[in-house]
Parts: C-alpha cells; sequence; structure tokens
C-alpha cells in the first residue's frame, strides 16, 4: 500500500475541514423529544433541543411495568378506548409499542405516582398540547425515550 503524499494528505486534510465547517453552520434538528422518568414520574418535552415542558405523569404500577428504551410514534389517535381495559377512554393516544401508550387520563389525583396498566397517563390538557405537537411536528421527528 502506499502512502499518501503531502500534497494528497494536504488535500485530504482541506476537505475534511470544509466539512466538518459546513456541519457546523447546519442548524441541528434534534425534532421533538419526550423523556419519562419512571422514577419521577415526569416527563420533559424538548423541541429542538430547548426545554417546552415538564409534567407529571403515571406510569404502571406494581405489576403492570411500563417499558424502558427509545422509541417512535406508531400510531396516533385523537379519541381511542382501550379494547383490553374495560373500555376505557385513552383520548390523545400516542402509542408508541405494543400497544403501550401516552394518553390523557382523567385520575388526575393519581399523577405523579405509578398508577396505570402500563402506559403513561397525563393530565389531558398536557396529553392535547403533546398530540397537538407531534402532529404538526411529525410523528418521524419524535423520539419517546423512557428510563427507570
Amino acid at each position: 500500500m502506499k502512502w499518501l503524499s503531502d500534497r494528497r494528505l494536504a488535500r485530504l486534510a482541506f476537505a475534511v475541514a470544509a466539512v466538518v465547517a459546513g456541519l457546523a453552520l447546519t442548524p441541528a434538528r434534534a425534532g421533538v423529544v419526550v423523556q419519562i422518568d419512571k422514577s419521577s414520574q415526569r416527563m420533559a418535552v424538548s423541541v429542538d433541543g430547548t426545554m417546552r415542558y415538564s409534567w407529571p405523569v403515571s406510569t404502571g404500577r406494581r405489576g403492570y411495568g411500563t417499558p424502558s428504551g427509545v422509541f417512535r410514534p406508531q400510531m396516533m389517535a385523537r379519541r381511542w378506548f382501550s379494547r383490553k381495559y374495560y373500555n376505557s377512554p385513552m383520548p390523545h393516544s400516542i402509542f408508541f409499542h405494543r400497544g403501550y401508550a401516552i394518553h390523557g387520563t382523567s385520575e388526575l389525583a393519581r399523577l405523579g405516582g405509578p398508577a396505570s396498566h402500563g402506559c403513561i397517563r397525563l393530565h389531558p390538557s398536557n396529553a392535547a398540547a403533546l398530540y397537538s405537537l407531534i402532529e404538526r411536528r411529525g410523528p418521524g421527528n419524535t423520539r419517546i425515550v423512557i428510563s427507570n
């Protein structure tokens, strides 16, 4: 294998520097990041890297875990009723993994503590705001990060 000449090496270094400089000038589009912390029962929502919302949530109670990991919205429904749990209303549902969703709830007193069958419950007005934000920005531009 032949080593690069000084001239070729200089051209390569210049090309790499130009690409890096060009990337630095391009604004980053992080989109919508929804972070759920199960230990604190809080949701933080950022848009393009700027914190927009922080809300209390309810995740899965004992025996009904909420999955951890990084997800994307798979389906959204403004009005939904649980087929599995007594036709319970799930307004502004954002489904992210095997039937698990972020959605509004009428059990406001339980927000801030584990109470669900695994879904992530929000105050109805917060669920509507999140749903609208993801609808505008696009589910493909949204990440849902759930940690213990």
